[in-house]
């Protein structure tokens, strides 16, 4: 598995650490090398990509690395944007939607509840209906997007996880969504630091993200 580093990421080696721990092996994909090193799976990693001038993930987007990340994208490989790799994913049109600033304008860190929409995304280690605790750490998480296109992702079950407790003003109550094809997922909250309950506020559920990537098939 390949975790992109761009300037500015700041948990691409949690990712690491967390695939490893799950029972995967994972490398370092340099942002600027177009090659992804035949990797079966990528995560865009959570961070500060390129300082979050412009917008978050709005220079991260047109990285070299990121043409191959959308040619994998679009052959079937399965690819995990968090926080700032949701962001990523939103400014390169691999998935609907954009993020911005936090309703009540404030960084916000703690745990949050979610339940699992899941529909077609393949890229989700749990049933539709539970729920995942998992923390969030941003600033600007508030997932927007437009009736139309909100309404298509209903019906075409792109909607993967929604909130319990909104802790950001999200659209719907929505923390993460996919592609149609469902091998893109795009979430706030960080699978990657709930995998060992002694240092993931106690939940080691972000497992159930980690473990369904590595199951993924590499394309479709």
């Amino acid at each position: 598995m390949g975790v992109v580093q761009f300037p500015g990421s700041c948990d691409e080696r949690d990712a690491v650490w967390a695939v490893e721990t799950v029972g995967g092996e994972a490398e370092l994909l340099w942002h600027k090398d177009p090659d992804l090193h035949g990797v079966d799976a990528v995560i865009l990693p959570g961070g500060f990509s390129y300082g979050d001038y412009l917008r978050c993930g709005a220079i991260a987007r047109f990285s070299p690395v990121m043409g191959s990340v959308a040619a994998f994208a679009r052959e079937g490989g399965p690819v995990l944007g968090i926080c700032n790799g949701f962001q990523v994913l939103c400014e390169a049109g691999l998935v609907p939607g954009a993020l911005v600033r936090n309703a009540g304008l404030r960084f916000t860190c703690l745990p949050v509840d979610l339940r699992v929409e899941q529909g077609v995304c393949r890229l989700v280690d749990a049933s539709p209906g539970e729920t995942l605790r998992i923390p969030v750490k941003n600033g600007e998480g508030r997932y927007v997007v437009d009736r139309e296109t909100v309404a298509r992702m209903r019906d075409n079950g792109q909607i993967v996880f929604r909130y319990l407790d909104n802790p950001n003003g999200a659209v719907e109550d929505i923390a993460g969504v996919c592609n149609e094809a469902g091998n893109v997922l795009g979430m706030m909250p960080h699978p990657e630091h709930a995998v060992d309950p002694e240092v993931g506020f106690g939940s080691a559920d972000g497992a159930a993200v980690l473990r369904a990537l590595l199951k993924a098939p590499a394309r479709a």
